[in-house]
């Protein structure tokens, strides 16, 4: 991916009225006549659109929009998806091979949400490589919300998951190496991605969402964030549209950052001026806080015309886009201030 000054520079080269619709630049359009053909333009956009958080978004949006062209449902497009980054041992914050809690152990959290409100959720879980299809099996086979620790674990061996070690060598010797210090600094960036949320436009105008993550590296054993929890890590009303958050999840919980987000854009709000707005809240209710050294976190947000934006408290957050008009590709988001601030 290209460095933020290549991206401004990109960006600003190209129509900058198309880019401040999409919610990437955050540029104004140059004039009025042409501010209003882009957003005609916009209203006729092709369906479906997919974005997701972070660089392991790119592979999971490729799979998800795969089996949508095959004919899956919004569903089962985002499971696939997300299984990518779950199975892939690099991806250190996902699934198989993230980084584990402070006792060495790796615990899991994701949701699944569809365009009825219908939701799935699994948080704390251990052993299981694909928390995502343990969430939606909560969705479809239960009627619970949420299963958290053994009892999720329970349900998914009766749904016929396989039990197994989630900890690589590789995240072991991590481990051991922080045990030497032992201090705990959730810096969450480009360079240690945290959260793969996902939302979904389909081609029937319905929208859909999921979360899946190892959580925060060293955290304290049975630290649950909000990636599993509906209005807080991922939040849709399909009427309005869809958000989900990454970052340190206290912050994103103690705002009900996603629900907020959504509650915007009925009121009116685009998704980039939505997901400002409550990265601006966030902020205000942290810059005194003893979180805030670290503070990092950011929203996708995508309604139902199919305008969508990213926005983060500091520098370094991008996301994947997928559709028919650009193909698959990152974005960089706009964010309220440096890492050196």
């Amino acid at each position: 991916m290209s460095n933020r000054r290549d991206f401004i520079k990109k960006t600003t080269l190209g129509t900058l009225a198309i880019s401040s619709v999409l919610g990437v630049s955050g540029f104004a359009a140059t004039s009025e006549n042409e501010e209003k053909a882009v957003e005609s333009k916009e209203k006729k956009q092709t369906k479906p659109i997919i974005i997701s958080t972070w660089n392991h978004g790119l592979p999971a949006n490729k799979e998800s929009w795969k089996n949508l062209k095959e004919g899956k449902s919004a569903l089962d497009a985002i499971e696939a998806g997300m299984k990518i980054p779950e199975a892939d041992p690099t991806v250190r914050s996902v699934g198989y091979g993230g980084y584990p809690d402070r006792e060495g152990k790796v615990t899991l959290d994701a949701c699944i949400m569809d365009h009825n409100s219908n939701c799935g959720s699994v948080c704390f879980l251990q052993g299981i490589k694909h928390p995502i299809s343990v969430a939606k099996r909560v969705l479809q086979n239960t009627p619970h919300v949420m299963l958290a620790g053994q009892g999720a674990l329970q349900f998914a061996l009766s749904e016929g998951f396989k039990e197994e070690n989630l900890l690589t060598p590789e995240s072991e010797k991590d481990w051991k190496k922080w045990l030497e210090d032992s201090k705990y600094k959730p810096v969450i960036n480009i360079e240690n991605h945290d959260t793969i949320s996902m939302l979904m436009l389909d081609q029937d105008g319905n929208l859909s969402g999921g979360c899946t993550t190892s959580g925060a590296a060293w955290k304290m054993h049975g630290r649950v964030g909000d990636s599993p929890i509906i209005g807080a890590g991922l939040f849709l009303d399909n009427e309005v549209g869809a958000a989900a958050a990454t970052g340190l999840g206290e912050a994103v919980i103690r705002t009900a950052g996603s629900a907020m987000v959504v509650e915007l854009m009925r009121q009116g709000k685009s998704p980039y001026d939505a997901c400002k707005e409550i990265t601006e809240r966030i902020y205000n209710k942290h810059k005194n806080h003893k979180d805030m050294e670290y503070l990092q976190v950011g929203f996708i947000a995508l309604n139902k015309n199919g305008e969508y934006a990213g926005y983060s408290l500091r520098s370094g957050f991008n996301y994947a886009v997928s559709d028919y008009t650009k193909g698959h590709r990152m974005e960089d988001a706009k964010f309220k201030m440096s890492w050196d601030k």
